[in-house]
């Protein structure tokens, strides 16, 4: 009788440590979403990025992508961001789709431009460079290695 209840207590043990480790690895790893205003940017393809994935300016995270839709008149990927209050951005922002490695994930990398103007809420990131898969970027190397022919 005596080991089950060392046995009950140490399983206890064990689920309330695995609990305080969730919960703080939930915490570190800054996997809410983050909660400020909303901005749009329209891509040609989009390549893997999901609801979810980073908004990020220089590595640090300032965002969270919302949400992705077809625009029906240019069938273009519009992605939806929610950015941080304290993060003001210039109108001549520039989005790109990054990737964290050839398994990693897809995030948004914001490279803020020098205007004085900022984006509004609801605003649109007007410049935008298209994700370029592994298949693009050996197409570029064999045309440029093969002399542009």
């Amino acid at each position: 009788m005596g080991r089950n209840a060392i046995e009950t207590v140490l399983g206890g043990v064990v689920l309330i440590v695995a609990g305080v480790f969730l919960f703080f690895a939930f915490n570190v790893a800054q996997v809410k979403a983050v909660s400020g205003y909303e901005i749009k940017a329209h891509f040609l393809k989009v390549g893997g990025l999901s609801n979810g994935s980073d908004v990020r300016i220089n590595g640090i995270k300032i965002g969270t992508v919302l949400d992705r839709v077809l625009d029906p008149q240019t069938f273009e990927a519009v992605v939806i961001m929610s950015i941080r209050p304290d993060v003001k951005l210039p109108r001549d922002t520039v989005a790109t789709i990054g990737s964290e490695g050839i398994l990693g994930g897809k995030y948004i990398r914001l490279k803020p431009g020098q205007a004085a103007e900022t984006l509004p809420e609801g605003g649109r990131i007007a410049k935008v460079e298209d994700f370029k898969s592994l298949e693009d970027q050996v197409g570029e190397i064999i045309f440029l290695a093969t002399g542009g022919k």
